[in-house]
């Protein structure tokens, strides 16, 4: 059994910065990318970044700049630094990560989503 729980989420007021973590535990054998989704009311889940386990990144768009993802392979985590946040950024943020529990078995896990709220 893996799970992945998520942290860091809340309410900031727009400009302000917030940093998300999510740790994955559990039967690992190892971990290949992860990544931060996020929905926002009545719209469907986009990625917002993802990292390999090399280290390589990729950003949304609209957050290129003002968001950094970050993991530590040592510890299972990955962790989402957000700044300058905009109103537009207020979603249900989701932990991804694609898990091999063993040599043969390897799908994706979710955690259960952190609420961040950007006011105005």
């Amino acid at each position: 059994q893996v799970q992945l729980v998520e942290s860091g989420g809340g309410l900031v007021q727009a400009g302000g910065s917030l940093r998300l973590s999510c740790a994955a535990s559990g039967s690992i054998f190892s971990i290949n990318a992860m990544g931060w989704y996020r929905q926002a009311p009545g719209k469907q889940r986009e990625l917002v970044a993802a990292i390999t386990s090399g280290g390589s990144t990729n950003y949304t768009n609209s957050v290129k700049g003002r968001f950094t993802i970050a993991r530590d392979n040592a510890k299972n985590t990955v962790h989402l630094q957000m700044n300058s946040l905009k109103p537009e950024d207020t979603a249900v943020y989701y932990c991804n990560g694609n898990i091999r529990s063993s040599m043969w078995s390897r799908r994706d896990y979710w955690g259960q989503g952190t609420q961040v709220t950007v006011s105005s």
